[in-house]
């Protein structure tokens, strides 16, 4: 990845420190309860937001930056399309969050996966 790699980072930290360990938007514990059950949402919404913070460190790290672009791709695809059919009601724009998770998903494949300008 090269200098986006930071502010990709930042949105993964802010959604899982901010949003989920913190809980200071509580509308993504809702989430979350809603679809894995409401009875320990409150874990599973920090032990998501945990994830969120190791995805921003292995960003960060460089370490094998194609697996990790592979893995963001698919976390968010994936979450954004349960989320889409489960719970789109509890989402900030609705079904529109897929547009938006859409061309997160765009702008990790490009800084991620194209050929630093040194390769052949």
């Amino acid at each position: 990845m090269n200098n986006l790699k930071y502010p990709i980072a930042a949105v993964w930290l802010i959604n899982g420190l901010y949003c989920k360990v913190l809980n200071q938007v509580p509308r993504h514990q809702e989430i979350v309860g809603r679809i894995l059950g409401t009875e320990h949402a409150a874990l599973f919404t920090k032990l998501i937001g945990f994830a969120e913070i190791g995805m921003a460190v292995w960003i960060i790290s460089g370490l094998r930056p194609r697996l990790n672009t592979i893995v963001q791709v698919v976390v968010i695809a994936s979450m954004n399309l349960l989320e889409f059919i489960l719970v789109p009601d509890l989402l900030l724009w609705g079904k529109f969050n897929a547009f938006f998770a859409f061309l997160f998903i765009l702008l990790i494949g490009f800084t991620g996966l194209r050929r630093p300008a040194t390769e052949t």
